[in-house]
């Protein structure tokens, strides 16, 4: 079976980075209509446009949306129905790193922020996604009624190292793989495929100056392969996990981290 996706794919965060990668992972590999969404406007507009010129067959089309705000999330979700008649794959891949402070000196505001977005942005994404598929028909086998896929990190299922002081996104992203886990027992039955990815550190816009600064040689030296992995290595996996090679997964939190946490 060749790894292949088809139908509508609804992807958080895809103004760019692993979003914008999976996009065009999709568009290479059967995605038949893509509904982009990000916070970023400008930024979601440039890749539904490069989308469009370099995938002129794909029907794209981009909405605003913010993961945290209830009402952005559910009203794009109803849009990207209206437009596309239904989603297949849900990729809920949009968060934010958040300020590198310790606890005893975090605010919660510094807390609360990181935890919004990447922590209940994630779950307002998957009950919607959850709900819509629902509604849908299964198509049986090893497709059923849709997938969706969480971006975790792999400091959701260890802990990081002493310089990054991080306990609002490990928090939240932990939570992201508890919720998988969750969701996955009880809506697999009903024809809703739910894993996680966790990725390490991946050559993208957020951590690009730090990587070209020479600031991380000393992590790279800890990852087995001995460097961040590139975008699309990344939505590779995505690809394959959305895909229906993996449809006996249920509930996985596959790492993707160049050995990092091994």
């Amino acid at each position: 079976m060749a790894c292949q996706v088809k139908g509508t794919a609804f992807i958080t965060g895809s103004g760019s980075g692993i979003g914008k990668a999976t996009a065009i992972s999709f568009a290479q590999n059967g995605i038949e209509s893509m509904a982009l969404v990000d916070l970023n406007l400008p930024l979601l507009e440039r890749t539904r446009d490069e989308l469009r010129a370099l995938f002129p067959k794909i029907k794209v089309e981009a909405f605003q949306a913010n993961v945290a705000d209830e009402t952005s999330v559910e009203n794009a979700v109803r849009e990207t129905v209206e437009h596309f008649g239904g989603i297949d794959i849900g990729i809920n891949c949009a968060g934010i790193s958040g300020a590198p402070t310790p606890t005893d000196r975090m605010t919660l505001a510094e807390w609360q922020k990181v935890i919004d977005v990447n922590q209940t942005g994630v779950w307002l994404c998957q009950r919607a996604l959850i709900r819509q598929m629902l509604q849908q028909e299964s198509r049986g086998g090893r497709e059923g009624r849709g997938v969706i896929l969480n971006v975790s990190s792999m400091f959701g299922v260890s802990g990081p190292p002493g310089p990054f002081d991080i306990p609002h996104y490990t928090a939240a992203k932990h939570a992201v793989v508890g919720l998988t886990k969750m969701d996955a027992k009880a809506y697999s039955r009903q024809g809703i495929r739910i894993n996680a990815i966790c990725p390490g550190f991946v050559d993208t816009p957020i951590i690009k100056q730090q990587i070209e600064s020479g600031s991380m040689n000393a992590v790279f030296e800890m990852t087995p392969v001995g460097r961040p992995a590139q975008v699309e290595e990344i939505s590779d996996a995505i690809l394959f996990l959305s895909s229906p090679m993996s449809s006996y997964m249920c509930g996985a939190a596959m790492v993707v981290d160049g050995g990092f946490t091994v």
